[in-house]
């Protein structure tokens, strides 16, 4: 496992806790009648959405590279 791969399953779920954390906040601040709550929903659900790339992208790199009899086109 290189260092990259290593650093992006250590950033991907703190990346994911942190913006489910920001939608968790922005909601109890309502969500609609305050803009903050409302760009803080947006802002989390980019976060989590770049926690969950960034971990994929690892787990893909670490299993190695697909060949055609695999499934890869």
């Amino acid at each position: 496992m290189s260092g990259a791969t290593l650093l992006f399953i250590i950033v991907g779920p703190a990346a994911m806790l942190a913006g489910i954390a920001m939608m968790i906040a922005a909601v109890r601040g309502g969500v609609g009648e305050n803009p903050k709550s409302t760009a803080m929903l947006i802002a989390g659900m980019m976060g989590t959405a770049f926690g969950m790339l960034l971990t994929a992208f690892a787990i893909g790199n670490a299993s190695g590279p697909s060949t055609l009899p695999q499934g890869a086109l």
